[in-house]
């Protein structure tokens, strides 16, 4: 079975990374068909036509924080999913075309997102040089290779592939970056429950005092743990927001789905992104435990129906 999967390219991406990485871990037993986009709008909107059948896409930098063109897309239409997650380590290096000199370059290229993760390195070393905007660090690599700029930021695998010369490594101004993608396909079942599980939704609310607090709230009177919440323009008038919202949890999870169908009652608007497993970092603990705490206040709750009074607990 082949599935095509499309990412911000060209090849040599950290987006092309995270594609092989999610091959290895959500798709082991498919053939994978890369589709190099232009933006992450691009790759969603591929999937929306059936030109896709997945689309991997950058949503959080641990530097920038969310990555918002991927939260528009997500937002923009209906009709697509989450359905994993995982992490990339990000290292830049600067590298061009061989036999330049160093001394000599004018102009410098990259992705914008990645111009302010190395923006102290470049205003030390290349204080002169005029800043040209890539669609890609990867697409920036290429422009180097085509001599349309001189020197470039880009994850060093792009130097192989496009034949340059790296002459600085792992210049990124704070040490041990990483960046959260997603795998996005067409809206579905979603992945079966984990017990470490993340959701997503987006809505819109009414223009009234305390609607955003009324509506969080949903989610804190049940002890759903919030990881990431964000707030986007709806396009439509100033001063109107759509809020998207990451939770520690899966909509099989009673406090979840009761969240969720509360805060549904709240809403002008609210789209479901999907539940998926968490990919976790070495050594990043679970914050979620809400589902065996809230198993554990049923259980006192029916051995009070039953007059099965426990002993007083001492205190801690």
């Amino acid at each position: 079975m082949t599935v095509t999967v499309a990412y911000l390219g060209p090849a040599g991406t950290f987006t092309e990374a995270a594609l092989w990485k999610f091959r290895e871990q959500t798709l082991p037993d498919v053939t994978v068909q890369p589709l190099p986009v232009d933006s992450p709008a691009m790759a969603l909107d591929a999937v929306r036509s059936g030109d896709a059948d997945y689309a991997c896409v950058a949503i959080e930098n641990s530097v920038d924080g969310p990555v918002t063109p991927t939260f528009d897309a997500l937002a923009a239409a209906p009709g697509v999913q989450i359905y994993g997650e995982t992490d990339i380590d990000i290292t830049f290096a600067i590298m061009m075309r061989p036999g330049f000199d160093s001394a000599t370059i004018r102009t410098f290229s990259t992705h914008p997102v990645a111009r302010q993760q190395v923006a102290d390195w470049v205003a030390d070393n290349l204080p002169e040089v005029d800043f040209i905007p890539a669609s890609s660090n990867a697409a920036a690599a290429q422009a180097v290779a085509e001599g349309r700029v001189d020197a470039a930021a880009a994850p060093e695998r792009a130097a192989d592939l496009f034949n340059l010369e790296v002459v600085a490594r792992d210049i990124a101004d704070v040490r041990g970056a990483h960046t959260r993608f997603v795998l996005v396909g067409r809206s579905g079942v979603p992945c079966p429950r984990t017990g470490d599980d993340r959701t997503s939704v987006v809505f819109n609310l009414p223009q009234r005092p305390g609607t955003l607090v009324g509506a969080l709230t949903e989610f804190a009177l049940r002890g759903v743990d919030l990881s990431c919440i964000e707030s986007r323009p709806t396009r439509t008038n100033i001063g109107t927001y759509r809020f998207h919202v990451d939770l520690n949890g899966h909509i099989d999870d009673a406090p979840v789905a009761e969240a969720i169908s509360a805060l549904y009652l709240r809403c002008d608007d609210l789209t479901y992104l999907g539940s998926w497993p968490a990919a976790r970092r070495e050594g990043e603990q679970v914050r979620n435990n809400t589902v065996a705490r809230i198993a554990e206040a049923h259980a006192w709750v029916e051995r009070m129906r039953r007059g099965d009074i426990p002993e007083r607990r001492n205190p801690e």
